[in-house]
C-alpha cells in the first residue's frame, strides 16, 4: 500500500575545508515498487516511475500532498522486467506537455530486451490518466546483454530529446561499442522530437556528416550513463556513468558547448587507464569533473541534479550525486581556478539510491529503489534563496528592465538600488529603470533573510537610446540566422559581440548603417545550440539580449 510518510528525518553532516550544506533526507512517501525515476511535468504533481512499468503521481491535493491510487500509466505488458537492470527506466515530459501532452519513457522491450525510446499522450478526457494505447515508437536499439541499459531522458534547453544508451553490456565492453561510432551503444544521443517522421536529427549535431559516426549521436564513450540531468538556470549538462570496477565517474558539459566528446570508456575508466588498445592520445578524451573509488567507497553512481530550488540557500548552485549502494551524498561546485570542489556530505544508509527528482519549483527528491520509499531533501539551515537571474545590462533613458529574483511561495522580498531600500519594491520581480546596483534581500517565514548577488543596470544617454530603443532581434530562438533591425538611426556605426554561457566572444562584426530602417544579419548556423548573449553597441550606448540558438 502507497502512503505518505510523516517527517522521519535522518540527518548526517559534512565537514570539510570548504562551508557545504548540511542536509537531510526526510522520509516522504512509501509503498512504490522499485520506484527508480522520479519528474515533474511544471504543475505541482510529481512522476513516480515503476521499474516493473507503472507510473504513480503524487499530488497536493487542499494543501496535502496524496497518491493517487490509479497509477497514470500501466504499460508492465510491454516492458521485460527479468534483471536488475531492464525495465520501465526513465521518463520525460515534452516542454509544450501542457498544450501538447506528449511525454516520453525508456523501457526494454517484453520480447527481447531491447531498447525502445516512445512517445505516449495523456488522456484528453482525464490530465491524471494517460492513454497507454498511444505509443509511438522512436528508437529501437538491439541489446546484446541484459545489462547497461542506461534508461534516463531529458529535454535540453534547446528543445531537444537527450538520453544515454549503456555499451550493450556483459563487463568490459568486450565488443568495444562505446568507441564505435556506427552504433548508439555506449552514446550520448540527441534528437528533434518536433520533427520528421518519428524524428529529425538536428542539423548542429557534431557529427552530422561525418560517415563514421551516426548523425544521432551527441558523444561517444560512455559505459552506463544512469541519469543526466541540465542545470535549469544554466542550461549546463551533468551526466553520471557507472564504472566497471574501480572508478564511478560525473561528466559535465556547459551549456552552449558544441557536443562531440569522448568520455574515454573503454580506453579509460573516470581519470584511469583501462584498455588503451587501439585507442588514441590522452587529449582526445574528455575527462571527468568527479570520480570515486568502487567498490572501497562505492559501487554505482546516481547522476544527480544542480539545486535552483527557492529554500535553502546553502544549497543553491551544488551539484548533488549520490552512490547506489552505500547511500553516500556527494556535493560538486566549480572552485573559481578551473578545477572542483567535491565533498561527501551525507553518508545514508544502504536504500539503493536510485534516482533524484525535481519539483517544479526546483526542490529535490529521491528514490530509495530497495525499500520503495521517496525521500524529500532538505537543508538543516534557515537561509533562503536570495539570486537575481538577470545580468548586467544597459538601458536606453526612460526605459526599464524587468530584474527577476528566484520565486517561491511564502517568500517575502525588498529590493535595493546601491544598498538602499526602494520603497514599495516588495515583488519578486522589479522594473529598473535607473542606473545602478541592485540587490534584493529576500526574507523567509522563520524570519531569516538573505541578500542576493548584484545586478548592474546602466542607461545610455542621447542620440544611442533612441537607436537601441528601437532594436528588435528576430527570429529568437533561430537556427540559422538571427536579425538586428533599427528602425531609428542614420549614419552610424554598429558593433555587434555575441557571447557564449562561457564569456567568449563566437561573432563579433562592426558595420556602417544608412539612414531608415536598418537590418543587419548574423549567421549563427555553425553555433552549437544554447544560450547566447548579444551586446549591441552605438556610440556610447550598450544594449544586451539574450539570443536562443536551436
Amino acid at each position: 500500500m502507497k502512503n505518505l510518510l510523516s517527517a522521519f528525518i535522518l540527518t548526517f553532516i559534512g565537514f570539510g575545508a570548504y562551508a557545504q550544506p548540511e542536509i537531510s533526507l526526510t522520509q516522504y512517501a512509501t509503498g512504490f515498487s522499485k520506484p527508480i525515476d522520479i519528474k515533474n511535468c511544471g504543475d505541482n504533481r510529481l512522476f513516480i516511475v515503476e521499474q516493473r512499468g507503472e507510473i504513480y503521481i503524487i499530488k497536493r491535493i487542499n494543501n496535502v500532498d496524496s497518491i493517487l491510487p490509479t497509477p497514470f500509466i500501466d504499460i508492465s505488458n510491454l516492458v521485460n522486467q527479468t534483471g536488475n537492470e531492464r525495465g520501465l527506466l526513465g521518463l520525460a515530459f515534452h516542454p509544450d506537455y501542457k498544450d501538447n501532452g506528449y511525454f516520453y519513457v525508456n523501457y526494454t522491450r517484453s520480447s527481447d530486451g531491447a531498447t525502445r525510446i516512445s512517445r505516449f499522450s495523456v488522456s484528453q478526457a482525464d490530465s491524471n490518466l494517460a492513454d497507454a494505447g498511444s505509443e509511438l515508437n522512436l528508437i529501437t536499439v538491439s541489446q546484446p546483454y541484459t545489462n547497461h541499459n542506461a534508461g534516463d531522458l531529458a529535454f535540453g534547453p534547446d528543445g531537444y530529446l537527450y538520453f544515454g544508451l549503456g555499451d550493450g553490456g556483459s563487463a568490459d565492453d568486450p565488443q568495444n561499442r562505446s568507441q564505435n561510432g556506427q552504433t548508439l551503444l555506449g552514446k550520448m544521443i540527441r534528437i528533434d522530437v518536433d520533427n520528421g517522421n518519428p524524428y529529425s536529427v538536428p542539423s548542429g549535431n557534431p557529427f552530422v556528416g561525418n560517415g563514421a559516426v551516426l548523425d544521432e549521436i551527441w558523444a561517444i564513450g560512455v559505459r552506463n550513463p544512469w541519469k543526466i540531468s541540465f542545470d535549469r538556470c544554466t542550461g549546463d549538462l551533468w551526466i553520471g556513468d557507472v564504472g566497471q570496477d574501480d572508478w564511478e565517474e560525473i561528466d559535465f558539459e556547459p551549456a552552449g558547448d558544441p557536443g562531440g566528446h569522448n568520455y574515454g570508456w573503454r580506453c579509460y575508466e573516470a581519470n584511469h587507464t583501462f584498455n588503451t588498445s587501439g585507442c588514441g592520445p590522452q587529449g582526445d578524451y574528455t575527462f571527468p569533473v568527479a570520480e570515486y573509488a568502487n567498490p572501497s567507497i562505492g559501487c554505482s553512481v546516481t547522476g544527480g541534479y544542480v539545486y535552483r530550488g527557492w529554500k535553502y540557500g546553502k544549497l543553491f548552485g551544488h551539484y548533488l550525486f549520490a552512490d547506489y549502494c552505500s547511500g553516500r551524498i556527494w556535493s560538486t561546485t566549480p572552485d573559481g581556478q578551473g578545477s572542483w570542489n567535491t565533498q561527501e556530505i551525507l553518508n545514508f544508509n544502504n536504500f539503493e539510491l536510485a534516482s533524484f527528482g525535481e519539483d517544479q519549483h526546483g526542490e529535490l527528491y529521491m528514490a530509495g529503489q530497495g525499500n520503495g520509499r521517496i525521500y524529500k531533501l532538505e537543508e538543516d539551515s534557515c537561509y533562503p534563496v536570495a539570486y537575481i537571474k538577470n545580468m548586467d545590462t544597459v538601458i536606453p533613458s526612460g526605459s526599464s528592465v524587468t530584474l527577476e529574483a528566484i520565486y517561491g511561495p511564502g517568500l517575502t522580498y525588498q529590493w535595493q538600488l546601491d544598498g538602499q531600500d526602494i520603497q514599495g519594491a516588495t515583488a519578486p520581480d522589479y522594473a529598473a529603470g535607473t542606473a545602478g546596483d541592485y540587490t534584493v534581500v529576500v526574507t523567509n517565514a522563520s524570519q531569516c533573510e538573505a541578500t542576493s548577488n548584484t545586478v548592474n543596470v546602466d542607461v545610455s544617454i542621447g542620440y544611442e537610446e533612441l537607436v537601441l530603443g528601437s532594436v528588435n532581434v528576430y527570429p529568437n530562438p533561430a537556427e540559422d540566422i538571427v536579425n538586428v533591425s533599427f528602425e531609428n538611426v542614420s549614419n552610424t556605426e554598429v558593433r555587434l559581440s555575441l557571447y557564449n554561457t562561457m564569456g567568449q566572444v563566437v561573432i563579433a562584426s562592426q558595420q556602417q548603417v544608412g539612414s531608415g530602417k536598418n537590418v543587419l544579419p548574423i549567421n549563427i548556423a555553425e553555433l552549437p545550440p544554447g544560450f547566447y548573449t548579444l551586446d549591441i553597441e552605438v556610440g556610447n550606448g550598450r544594449l544586451s539580449k539574450k539570443v536562443v540558438v536551436r
